[in-house]
């Protein structure tokens, strides 16, 4: 049976690597065309949307990194960044699908900082 402390580090790995990748990958576009995402909300950015991109990018591979090193807080700050995702989404009226999932991804993140809660009670 895993213990805390493992389902913990696994999800840590997970919402610490994945914000990364995808962070890096605004900056190739090797995964997908990120300002695809942005639908009919292009027009409200105030600059370039591959600018905005690329913001964007490091912000997450900031949040990543801030998992690893701190993973209570991170988890907070990937939780909340995937649920605005998510709306933004919502409102630009495409990928549903995508804003669903990073809903349940949110929940996962959300899971990884009440686990890093209860193993740091533990300790």
């Amino acid at each position: 049976m895993a213990t805390i402390k493992q389902l913990q580090g696994t999800l840590k790995l997970t919402f610490g690597i994945v914000p990364i990748v995808a962070g890096l990958d605004k900056f190739t576009n090797l995964l997908t065309h990120w300002v695809d995402y942005l639908g009919n909300n292009k027009g409200m950015i105030p600059f370039d949307p591959l600018v905005f991109m690329k913001i964007v990018g490091i912000i997450e591979i900031v949040a990543g990194i801030i998992v690893l090193v701190r993973p209570l807080i991170g988890a907070y700050i990937v939780m909340i960044w995937l649920i605005c995702i998510a709306l933004e989404l919502l409102v630009g009226g495409n990928y549903f699908d995508v804003a669903v999932r990073d809903l349940v991804m949110a929940v996962g993140a959300f899971t990884l900082a009440q686990l890093t809660r209860m193993e740091t009670a533990q300790s």
